[in-house]
């Protein structure tokens, strides 16, 4: 392995950075190269021969390709080929060789594998040519002939189709219940039942999905994809073409946003693979936006959720169930409800959760897969048990505060999210609300505020990470890691450079290259603790090494000396607190005649020891809206989000993460829906400016606070746990809660869009949206 791998741009700290500790608010690393343009992405990389190709979509939802013409196309003027299911290179054809390490059970779908058509958008063709232009012309000349099937993608029509999940699906843990919640509800003194509803909703990041095959000697494919693991599309692409895993690198030193949509590889990578294997030339194939609707999406989802209560808000049980879409080829699950029986202290809970499936494709895992909704549906529900109670919301949530999770019975590894509460509330002013609805005004709008619990789990995984110090002072830090933008480069320097006392400036983290050390997907809140627990540990294995060198070379200086009697600062080590008794770093290696010296550890979790625990991030959001109910619209002016996510490494970051995941709760609960219809079983507002995201307007005062928290549990190295999906979980639970405090109207299904505010309509349409 070299130290800096060739034609990637490594970003290092500017010089100046200086001494760093964990905590501190630092720039990104990355961010001079983003802003000049330096930074390439999938779709800027080149070569000489480098051909274009553009996919070919399908029309309808379900059938079969009865006759697919080609020769307008192939008479196009540059281009070089048409390639469909008729004339593609080999591909394996066993269902294995197409699950990447994300896949759920079923069927992966296999890009131009067969006639059959699975969903509207679906890629029937790849057309190849000497210029983009040329590609994209030919690519509307296509003529495809369909037997066409009938199909469904009505699932509020499909309700009484729901089937449990198959259990194949790698850390899928079924619902499970206890106590006897139904006897329960049945005879409580207060309950509330209601039914929630949320549509489909589409990754949209800026950069869209692109795969750049480059050709190389010996038929070497070096692939720059747009993924949130580098090593899970080498595995993919290895697997589907049975190409041996030297044969193929595949890089991403630079992800434009993802949010989940590059956990699985995307059709564009085998299909550029296979152009380059059939043209044995240099491709690549970008998506166009309206391409980004044809895959994986956050799927709709359909809820029942009942409360039962003693009179002063005691919760005596909890019920949960859940309906949700999948593909016909993969049961994509994401349990959704598991998180209401962790919230609260309760002894009687009851959660389901079935699949239904559709003609779309398969969905896939979006910021806080399943949390998002689940939790919506339950702290929707708190809300609407605190007015039948006539209780404060928050008093509510103290009332039945778990100090440990009930539904396992076993402590959480730690929780602040009393704190959360307490500092939330204090920075919004929650104690001047007044409790009744419609009871604050300004001008015409009327105002109201609300609040919820978000939860989301802390995981660590395993990782392998090099550190090498060289013998100019660079230390170099490496793992097949992903930056989708939330700041790995600059955390995982962060950690090494106050590891081994140095500044950032001479610290370089390499990540984004499939031949670098093991590293999990980019995905769960995850890389934190575990990248940055492998970064802690291999710079701990390095200053063990450092300090025997010295030992070695330093008479008596460190002769018998532990390593918590040394310190590591300014590039030098030296006795703690004597710092004018010890050594440079660059001179140890000068005089031991080494150029480098580099250590490796593989970071695991602590298994045995973290069963035994409830692991969890939490937050409490709190929000205000104005509501003007002449025009519908809705306008959130201030947010205040407390996180209790262990020990913060890098503030400025974090605190990125947590704003821009706010940001995108207000979306989904005030603008994100894509619409279908069904007819034509076919996502209608597949488009910038037809499916709606939060734009500068409509984001105003975000406040986020993190509370003090260590979690050894989670992270023996660092004490962190995960922040980058914890900050959307509440927030449209929060929303929706803060609407009904300032106009009295309970609206249950999601986005709140204007008309459902003129209407007052609070009820889910079980027969289906008309659209």
């Amino acid at each position: 392995m070299t130290d800096l791998i060739p034609d990637l741009k490594t970003p290092t700290a500017p010089a100046g950075t200086g001494r760093v500790r964990a905590g501190m608010a630092v720039s990104r690393v990355d961010g001079r190269a983003k802003v000049t343009g330096s930074a390439q992405y999938a779709a800027e990389f080149s070569a000489p021969d480098l051909a274009y190709g553009v996919v070919v979509s399908g029309t309808v939802a379900k059938g079969r390709i009865k006759r697919i013409d080609t020769a307008a196309a192939e008479a196009v003027p540059g281009v070089i080929a048409v390639i469909t299911h008729e004339n593609r290179p080999k591909m394996r054809s066993n269902d294995l060789a197409y699950k990447d390490m994300t896949a759920p059970a079923g069927s992966p779908f296999r890009p131009l594998f067969s006639d059959e058509i699975f969903w509207s958008g679906q890629p029937v063709a790849l057309v190849v040519g000497e210029t983009f232009e040329a590609a994209r012309h030919a690519a509307a000349l296509v003529d495809i002939t369909y037997d066409v099937a009938e199909h469904d993608t009505n699932l509020l029509k499909s309700l009484d189709k729901a089937y449990k999940p198959r259990p194949l699906k790698a850390g899928f843990t079924p619902p499970s219940s206890k106590g006897k919640a139904d006897d329960v509800f049945a005879s409580a003194p207060v309950t509330i039942e209601s039914e929630y509803y949320n549509n489909v909703e589409h990754h949209n990041p800026m950069e869209m999905f692109a795969s750049t095959v480059l050709v190389g000697e010996n038929g070497h494919l070096t692939v720059y994809d747009k993924t949130q693991s580098s090593q899970n599309s080498r595995w993919y692409v290895s697997h589907v073409f049975g190409l041996s895993k030297d044969k193929v690198t595949v890089r991403n030193p630079y992800v434009g946003g993802a949010f989940g949509s590059g956990l699985r590889p995307q059709y564009q990578l085998p299909l550029a693979v296979m152009a380059a294997l059939k043209l044995k030339r240099s491709v690549k194939v970008m998506l166009t936006r309206q391409q980004m609707f044809s895959f994986g999406h956050r799927p709709e989802t359909w809820h029942k959720v009942k409360l039962a209560a003693s009179q002063d808000g005691k919760l005596q049980a909890i019920w949960h169930e859940a309906l949700q879409e999948t593909s016909r080829l993969e049961d994509y699950v994401e349990v959704v409800v598991n998180w209401s029986g962790q919230m609260y202290a309760c002894e009687n809970i009851h959660l389901g959760y079935k699949l239904i499936a559709q003609d779309r494709a398969t969905p896939i895992d979006m910021r806080a897969p399943g949390a998002v909704h689940g939790v919506h549906a339950m702290e929707v529900a708190m809300d609407e048990l605190a007015y039948k109670l006539k209780m404060d919301p928050l008093e509510l949530r103290l009332k039945n505060y778990a100090e440990h999770n009930h539904l396992e019975d076993k402590p959480f590894s730690s929780k602040e999210l009393r704190q959360c509460y307490q500092q939330g509330a204090e920075r919004f002013g929650w104690k001047d609300r007044p409790i009744e609805p419609r009871s604050m005004r300004d001008g015409d709008e009327l105002v109201g505020w609300g609040m919820a619990t978000g939860i989301w789990d802390s995981l660590v995984m395993v990782a392998r990470v090099s550190a090498v110090l060289h013998a100019d002072g660079r230390l170099v830090v490496s793992s097949a890691a992903t930056d989708i933008g939330t700041g790995t480069y600059t955390v995982m320097a962060m950690i090494a450079a106050e590891q081994l006392g140095l500044p950032m400036e001479q610290v370089t983290f390499q990540l984004g290259d499939s031949t670098l050390p093991l590293a999990p997907i980019e995905g769960g809140s995850s890389h934190v603790t575990t990248v940055g627990g492998g970064v802690h540990g291999a710079c701990d294995k390095l200053k063990s090494t450092l300090l025997k060198m010295a030992q070695s070379q330093a008479g008596d200086i460190f002769k018998g000396k532990k390593i918590n009697q040394v310190e590591f600062n300014d590039g030098r080590l030296h006795l703690r607190g004597l710092p004018e008794q010890g050594v440079a770093l660059t001179d140890l290696l000068a005089r031991a005649g080494k150029e480098r010296v580099e250590e490796k550890f593989l970071m695991t979790p602590q298994m045995l020891k973290q069963r035994k625990y409830a692991r969890s991030v939490h937050q409490a959001i709190f929000v205000e809206v104005r509501v003007n109910e002449l025009l519908g619209m809705v306008r959130v002016t201030r947010a205040v989000s407390a996180v209790a996510a262990g020990r913060i490494i890098s503030a400025k970051t974090a605190a990125s993460q947590v704003s821009g995941a706010v940001v995108w709760g207000i979306s989904e609960a005030l603008h994100e829906e894509t619409f279908t219809d069904h007819r034509l079983g076919r996502f209608m507002n597949h488009n910038y400016a037809e499916y709606h995201v939060a734009a500068n307007a409509d984001i105003h005062d975000i406040q986020v606070i993190f509370v003090e928290e260590e979690d050894r549990i989670v992270s023996k190295q660092l004490g962190a746990k995960g922040v980058g999906e914890i900050g959307i979980v509440g927030v449209s639970a929060a929303v929706a809660n803060a609407i009904f405090h300032a106009t009295g109207k309970r609206l249950r299904t999601t986005p709140i869009t204007p008309d459902k505010i003129l209407m007052g309509d609070h009820e889910v349409p079980v027969d289906g949206p008309d659209r």
